[in-house]
């Protein structure tokens, strides 16, 4: 370290030079701090789900909200058909001269105003008659109609809560609360708790036909984030394919859950990050979103070999990302793409051998690992339709980050049986872009009448 003692002791042509560099490099360190985003380095779920990075203050002096001769955006009018009251209101003088006015404007202004209708629950009453035989004296009592529930709620009930729980993430007090307040239904925790385990019964089947369609699936983007199950800790997976996605909640995150989830013999391609329980797969894709956060970290790192590395490494990931981004936007085709991207794959492959032997223990093990496993790297290359992140498992994820943050976990092996099938079925539902409640509605009915609840399974 350079310090002011030391250098009053060098010739004042050496402390200036000295000085010059030292300003030179504080110049330079500002700069890469300005460049570095703000925590990249770290996964989505470690960051509040609210915060976002800090802008540069803007020198632009425009006042906020919608600028003078911007386009106009409102909602759009229904039909007047579709109006529940329709007022003609006439002028009956004129403002100017108050003379006598008559007839129509062929094209009146229109102004309509929505509003929630006065909610009143709608409550059926069943009288069972027990009548009493005049020839045997046998008592017989009359049977509930087919369909009738068995609870003292009904389907659209049942889906409603279910939602408010599983999909919006309302503990069970706040769902009791809401039912009650709003809806004017009495209602108490331990009736939520009941119409949960109602809505688990009535999701079972769809639920375990897309957990055997997995094994199926040529590729799958796997993610899983740690959960609680009552003061234990568990896992949440998340299997996401083109069209449907299954969760799961296991007590470990260890090798034997991946075929609990997907079978013995899945013979597809996984898109993951680099934990060691996905290697028993038989083909791999490594998600490049991660590997930009590992290679952020080298960047933050304070050794300078570290430092180094992790810039060249992310140059050439930036420009494998823009070839990617031209090929999706249909610039180049498919051929182009992988022309193109040789150079790239070579370059990173030799800034992995170049850290594998630089001696460096914070990029010997790293480096060494993506090396000998560099075929994990380029899967998206040698096979056309493969994604090179697994984004779409981290984003059916991220809802139930949230909800962990919120609830701390379940509390039992059924709450989990619920939340597992609710977010199956609700992120299933986003990706065939089917409605939520409908299908609820639906499935909770089917189970309610004894009947299979309707599939969600994709077409062939």
């Amino acid at each position: 370290m350079i310090t002011e003692e030391w250098l009053a002791e060098q010739t004042p042509e050496v402390q200036a030079v000295i000085r010059y560099l030292l300003a030179e490099i504080e110049k330079l360190k500002a700069q890469v701090q300005k460049l570095t985003p703000q925590n990249s380095s770290l996964p989505p779920s470690t960051q509040h789900p609210h915060a976002k990075p800090a802008r540069p203050k803007s020198k632009n002096r425009r006042k906020r909200g919608g600028q003078p001769g911007h386009k106009k955006h409102q909602r759009a009018l229904v039909p007047s058909e579709q109006c529940k009251d329709v007022f003609e209101l006439l002028p009956s003088s004129c403002r100017r001269c108050s003379a006598t006015l008559r007839g129509q404007d062929a094209q009146p202004l229109r102004r309509q105003v929505w509003e929630l209708p006065v909610i009143e629950p709608e409550i059926t009453e069943y009288r069972q008659h027990r009548l009493v035989c005049s020839s045997c004296g046998e008592t017989t009592c009359a049977p509930l109609p087919e369909g009738t529930p068995t609870c003292d709620s009904g389907p659209r009930l049942i889906a409603f809560t279910g939602l408010l729980m599983g999909h919006f993430r309302q503990s069970k007090r706040r769902a009791a609360l809401f039912v009650q307040d709003l809806l004017g239904f009495p209602c108490c925790p331990a009736m939520m708790v009941k119409m949960q385990n109602h809505v688990a019964a009535a999701l079972q089947q769809p639920y375990e036909e897309l957990k055997g369609r997995l094994g199926k699936e040529p590729q799958l983007n796997m993610d899983e984030t740690p959960t609680k199950e009552a003061n234990q800790k568990a896992w949440l997976w998340a299997a996401v394919a083109p069209l449907f996605a299954v969760f799961a909640i296991f007590s470990s995150r260890k090798g034997d859950a991946l075929p609990k989830l997907l079978g013995s013999a899945y013979a597809g391609i996984i898109n993951c990050d680099r934990a060691k329980m996905y290697w028993q797969a038989k083909r791999l894709q490594w998600c490049w979103a991660h590997l930009k956060r590992d290679f952020q970290a080298l960047i933050d790192h304070p050794d300078h070999q570290v430092k180094r590395l992790g810039h060249d490494l992310m140059r050439e990931v930036r420009s494998m990302f823009e070839l990617w981004s031209q090929y999706k936007q249909g610039t180049i085709d498919w051929a182009a793409f992988r022309s193109n991207i040789g150079p790239i794959r070579e370059a990173i492959d030799n800034l992995l051998l170049r850290g594998a032997f630089s001696g460096n223990k914070r990029l010997r093990g790293m480096c060494k690992e993506l090396w000998r496993h560099r075929e994990r790297l380029w899967t998206f290359v040698d096979v056309e339709g493969i994604e090179p992140t697994s984004n779409s498992a981290e984003r059916a994820l991220r809802p139930a980050v949230i909800y962990r943050k919120l609830s701390f976990g379940t509390q039992s092996k059924a709450g989990s049986r619920f939340i597992e099938r609710m977010l199956t079925v609700c992120e299933t539902c986003r990706l065939q872009k089917r409605p939520l409640f409908s299908y609820l509605t639906t499935a909770v009915a089917a189970h309610v009448a004894s009947q299979p609840a309707p599939s969600l399974l994709p077409g062939p």
